[in-house]
């Protein structure tokens, strides 16, 4: 037997805790952006002149980034919860991505003056 309280979020028991949760249906057609996605970035990788241009990594990343957070609020339900736990996790992960930057701009910069990327 359901039991409903007035608590909503902040309570274990209540109705609403699990009533802002994706359907069948929103899996379904996340599932179908994501593999859209990928048969994009498969597809450009086959374009010889595109493959040779510049804007061929970043736009490999941007749809990568794009995948990446579309799985974490779906799948990971970021997107739903309380917002700590968006928090929790974005918090630490733009500290991290802002610190692998600039590993890549000092570590980069210090390879090409020792002659090791040209």
């Amino acid at each position: 037997m359901a039991h409903h309280s007035d608590q909503g979020d902040h309570g274990h028991g209540g109705h609403d805790v699990h009533a802002h949760h994706p359907t069948a249906k929103t899996y379904i057609i996340v599932g179908a952006f994501l593999t859209l996605i990928t048969v994009v970035e498969v597809w450009a990788y086959y374009i010889p002149s595109f493959v040779a241009s510049k804007a061929f990594v970043p736009s490999l990343l941007i749809m990568s980034a794009v995948k990446f957070a579309t799985v974490v609020m779906f799948y990971m339900h970021l997107k739903y919860d309380h917002k700590i736990f968006r928090a929790l996790f974005t918090g630490p992960f733009l500290i991290a991505a802002t610190t692998l930057l600039g590993l890549m701009f000092l570590f980069g910069k210090m390879a090409v003056r020792l002659g090791l990327l040209t």
